[in-house]
């Protein structure tokens, strides 16, 4: 395998820098040569996409549907190869790259049928009355275009769904945005291989070129570049909150700046109220499969628990310690995922108010970079008074944290950073008298949980996946499901136009299902 960047159809790559990828568990290289790119092959990647924009932008949404199932194909297409491959490149297991693949090919065609639909554009029809007085009213009709080319930042622990043909770029395509990824380099083969099953089905669906791109790059030089290019339009990164941010300052400091929707991390807290535990406290622990999964490699994985000292509190410690010391270990995604995690968690441990619950001695030692659980503890008091605490530790980690009363409870909750979920586990009939707290889980996080994980997260039509910062740059967006394709489009408004000028979605006789105003009246 050797692999060079994919610019549109036509353009010839240089032969820049290789670089290869490599196996997390044994340390060892795999099969393929990749190129780094060059700067010009950045500039000439945007170049083409925003020639492709001036003609994707007006593709039919059937036939931009048809281009996104076409997508699912081709990577469906690919069969074992690709599974095989990012199992090499992640550590991750076979059956959670199955599940990954479906969901990716499951997105594209959920968003093919919204093209289908057509109400996402959100086109309101406000028609003239000229006899209206005092003054009459002219014809407005308003509608979601597309911004433009878009950058799109491969993440490390969903090779396939958060990558190059994941959410962002579904989303991104459906909206009329050509697409740059900027491949991980953590899995360049994977990323290859899907890179291929798109060009493949733009070609088959007379796609424009440069309607999709990719670039590889074992470094931060292309990534800055493609930000700070003047045809980028908006962004989407997956990742850490020092890469979030940094790409967040890059795109505020250009002449035009533009749209970073990042996602940096979050510790999920769960709250469990005190007669959920006296009722359950040995179910509850069954948490600890949500905390370890996958070496706890989930964005949404629960690195914080907060709990009211009792008996009750002690029995699920005790059930909890069971269970975390029969995880085995995992390999984790790169050796620099894995050495941060035994850093992060090995300093929290050294501290004198943190005790440990439970570490698994279920070591894997034929394979390196394995995620060990581990599940600490620390006072409310102690938590309150030291900012270290709150900071995310990617893997299979977690911290109970033990408040003296309801008072002392809330105090944590309030001293949080914004998350992308939050949950309760409670009893039905003790709910209403901590209505306090459920307000400021509200306030907290993008997606609220009432008794169960936050792991596992639907890609569906009311999902939720983003919060307050600094967990996501912009608490208003969701990076999953059909409502993240409003990150891509802004509103336009057509005034006094005449009617078979207008785009289709805006014309008074189209049969879309979509809302209209007539004369003051919401007619669908």
């Amino acid at each position: 395998m050797e692999t060079r960047n994919l610019i549109g159809y036509n353009y010839q790559p240089e032969l820049g820098n290789k670089f290869k990828a490599v196996d997390p568990s044994l340390g060892t290289d795999l099969p393929g040569e990749f190129y780094a790119a060059s700067i010009s092959e950045a500039n000439a990647a945007m170049e083409l996409a925003d020639k492709a924009f001036a003609t994707y932008r007006n593709i039919s949404g059937e036939k931009k549907a048809a281009f996104l199932r076409s997508i699912a194909e081709e990577i469906i297409a690919i069969g074992p190869p690709l599974i095989e491959r990012a199992m090499l490149e992640s550590g991750l297991p076979d059956t959670r790259l199955q599940g990954e693949r479906g969901r990716t090919t499951n997105q594209l065609k959920m968003f093919a049928d919204l093209l289908d639909e057509g109400s996402w554009v959100e086109a309101i029809i406000d028609t003239a009355i000229p006899d209206r007085q005092p003054l009459p009213r002219i014809d407005i009709r308003k509608m979601m275009v597309p911004l433009g080319p878009c950058v799109v930042f491969g993440a490390s622990n969903f090779p396939m769904a958060f990558s190059v043909a994941g959410g962002d770029t579904a989303a991104a395509l459906a909206a009329g945005c050509p697409v740059i990824v900027k491949a991980h380099p953590a899995h360049p083969g994977t990323s290859a291989l899907v890179a291929e099953a798109i060009k493949k089905a733009a070609e088959k669906t007379g796609m424009p070129e440069g309607v999709f791109s990719i670039l590889y790059d074992d470094g931060y030089a292309i990534g800055e570049a493609l930000v700070k290019h003047p045809k980028t339009k908006i962004v989407t990164f997956t990742g850490s909150f020092k890469g979030g941010m940094a790409l967040v300052k890059m795109a505020r400091e250009r002449y035009e700046p533009i749209p970073v929707f990042a996602e940096m991390g979050s510790t999920n807290p769960i709250i469990f109220l005190p007669k959920a535990l006296e009722n359950r406290a040995e179910d509850l622990a069954k948490l600890s499969a949500s905390i370890t999964a996958n070496a706890g490699q989930f964005c949404t994985q629960p690195g914080l628990l907060i709990a009211i000292k009792s008996d009750a509190l002690d029995r699920f410690k005790n059930a909890l310690a069971i269970a975390i010391a029969d995880v085995n270990s995992a390999t984790m995604l790169t050796p620099g995922i894995c050495a941060n995690f035994n850093k992060l968690s090995g300093g929290i441990i050294a501290d004198d108010s943190v005790s440990i619950i439970a570490q698994s001695d279920k070591i894997d030692n034929s394979k390196i970079n394995q995620g060990v659980a581990v599940v600490t503890e620390i006072t409310a008091a102690a938590f309150l008074a030291d900012e270290k605490f709150k900071e995310e530790v990617f893997g299979p980690y977690s911290m109970l944290v033990v408040a003296d009363d309801v008072a002392q409870m809330e105090q944590v909750v309030d001293s949080l950073h914004g998350q992308l979920t939050a949950t309760i586990m409670t009893e039905s009939d003790e709910l209403a008298n901590y209505k306090s707290i459920t307000d400021k889980l509200v306030n907290l996080a993008g997606r609220v949980i009432l008794n169960g994980p936050p792991t596992g997260v639907e890609v569906g039509n009311a999902i939720q996946h983003g919060g307050p910062f600094p967990s996501t740059s912009d608490s208003r967006f969701t990076s999953v499901g059909i409502s993240s394709i409003k990150r891509f489009v802004r509103p336009v408004a057509w005034q006094n136009w005449n009617e078979e000028l207008l785009p289709d979605e805006l014309k008074t006789g189209n049969p879309l299902n979509i809302w209209r105003l007539f004369n003051n009246e919401w007619k669908k």
